[in-house]
């Protein structure tokens, strides 16, 4: 398991469906070397709604890899990308863009250890309105949902430092519910 990217952000307005504006640290860009990891978050990094992001539980955000050529297929399908074009890491507003761990391998509790800190699984992501501006279609959050691909909430059980191209391993946890049931679970809750 590799973490491909580190990525940061500030919160900035963001213009939404009705030409309203909000505010939101959903664009993330990499960053290149050490970055510190703090209890609640990266150091460099924002969060805008701490009703639904940031705070202890989601401190950290991390997306697989392998569920970005789903997303540059689906923009190209609508025409909001008309090429090939490659999305870059921290698209779909993540932290660490991580390979090689995917939601039907990670369970609640489960703790990946990089070589300067440990992160614990806490939750699966929601999709929201903020996600379908980014990605270019109002249907985004529902093909998320479809495709049960959200990435998941870390929790900082150990501070430090964190750098792109670092390995990481996994800890089971107690493995009670992996991070795709609880997110077909939030799925059911939605379509009633």
């Amino acid at each position: 398991m590799q973490l491909l990217s580190v990525n940061t952000g500030a919160a900035r307005p963001l213009r939404v469906a009705g030409g309203r504006s909000v505010l939101s640290a959903i664009g993330k860009s990499p960053v290149t070397g050490s970055v510190a990891v703090l209890a609640l978050g990266l150091q460099g990094d924002e969060q805008a709604d701490l009703s639904v992001h940031g705070g202890l539980d989601k401190a950290v955000y991390a997306y697989p890899a392998e569920h970005l050529a789903f997303w540059q297929q689906e923009r190209r399908e609508r025409g909001v990308s008309l090429f090939d074009e490659t999305l870059s890491p921290g698209f779909m507003g993540e932290n660490l863009t991580i390979e090689g761990l995917k939601e039907s391998d990670v369970w609640i509790g489960d703790t990946l250890h990089f070589p300067g800190c440990s992160l614990r699984v806490t939750a699966p992501r929601e999709p929201c309105f903020k996600l379908a501006e980014v990605l270019g279609f109002p249907q985004a959050g529902k093909r998320m949902m479809q495709q049960a691909c959200p990435g998941f909430y870390l929790s900082v059980v150990q501070p430090g430092q964190i750098q792109a191209g670092q390995t990481f391993s996994l800890e089971p946890g107690q493995r009670g519910l992996s991070v795709s049931d609880a997110f077909r679970a939030k799925r059911i809750k939605h379509l009633r």
